[in-house]
C-alpha cells in the first residue's frame, strides 16, 4: 500500500523553513520567486535544445502575466531582454532578438546641464529677460514699440506683485533700460503704463463655493407669483396610479 502522506516531524519542518533573509536576490521582483527558480533551472540545462524549449517555455509563462501583450513585437523583445537579465547575462540560448549585454544595461545617462540663471532682479522673472532679448532682436517699428510697451507693463505687474505699494514708471523705465544693455530707452519717453489699481484690479465676483460663511448659496424667492399667499404647498398622493 502507497502511503498518500506522510506525517512530518514538527521540529523538521521549522528547520527547513525557507526565510527571505536568505533567499537570493531577486532581479525582476515583479514576475516573483518561481519564475526566477525556472530561469536558473535552464541556465543550468546542459543540452543545447533543451535549454532553447525551456527558455522558449519561460518566455509563454511570462508573456501570460499581459495576455493582451503577447504576440505584440516589441513585447516580446522586452520579454527575451527580461529573461537575459534575470538570468544574470549566464543564459546561453538562442533569441530572435539581440541579447542585451551588462555593459549597455549599466550605462548612466549624461548629467543634464540645467540653466542656470541668477538674475539681478529676481521678482522680475527669467521670463521677462527672454522677452527682452527678443525685442532686442526685432527691427524699429510700431510691432517692437508695442512689444517694448507690453513687456514694461508686464514688469511693473510683476514689481507690483512683489512690492505691495505703487511704483513709477520711471523706475520700471529704468530697470528695462539696464536689462536690456541700454538697447530700450524709454526714460524720455512720453509713454505711460498702466495705473496700480488696474494692474492689481482682481475679480470680485464670488460663486456659490467661495460665499461667505452663513449666507445662503441660493435664496428663495419670496414673491413668487406661482405661491400667492406665501402658502406652502403640500404634495398629494394619488391613489389610482399604480
Amino acid at each position: 500500500m502507497i502511503e498518500k502522506y506522510k506525517r512530518e516531524a514538527a521540529s523538521d519542518v521549522v528547520y527547513n523553513l525557507e526565510y527571505n533573509s536568505e533567499r537570493q536576490r531577486l532581479i525582476i521582483p515583479e514576475y516573483g520567486r518561481h519564475l526566477q527558480k525556472l530561469i536558473d533551472q535552464a541556465t543550468a540545462i546542459e543540452d543545447d535544445e533543451t535549454r532553447n524549449k525551456a527558455a522558449k517555455y519561460i518566455i509563454q509563462v511570462m508573456g501570460s502575466l499581459n495576455p493582451h501583450l503577447r504576440d505584440v513585437p516589441d513585447f516580446q523583445h522586452k520579454l527575451w531582454d527580461q529573461l537575459f537579465i534575470m538570468s544574470d547575462f549566464k543564459l546561453n540560448v538562442e533569441s530572435p532578438y539581440p541579447i542585451p549585454s551588462r555593459e549597455v544595461l549599466e550605462l548612466k545617462p549624461d548629467v543634464l546641464q540645467y540653466p542656470q540663471n541668477f538674475p539681478k532682479y529676481r521678482f522680475y522673472g527669467n521670463n521677462i529677460k527672454y522677452m527682452i532679448d527678443v525685442a532686442n532682436k526685432w527691427e524699429e517699428g510700431e510691432m517692437k514699440n508695442a512689444l517694448v510697451l507690453v513687456i514694461a507693463n508686464h514688469m511693473k505687474k510683476s514689481f507690483l506683485s512683489w512690492n505691495k505699494d505703487t511704483v513709477k514708471d520711471d523706475v520700471i523705465f529704468e530697470h528695462l533700460y539696464e536689462l536690456s544693455g541700454g538697447r530700450i530707452n524709454l526714460l524720455e519717453s512720453t509713454e505711460e503704463l498702466l495705473n496700480t489699481t488696474d494692474l492689481m484690479r482682481t475679480n470680485k465676483r464670488m460663486s456659490n463655493k467661495t460665499a461667505p460663511a452663513g449666507q445662503p448659496k441660493i435664496q428663495n424667492n419670496k414673491n413668487n407669483n406661482n405661491n400667492k399667499g406665501g402658502q406652502k404647498k403640500t404634495f398629494q398622493k394619488n391613489n389610482n396610479q399604480k
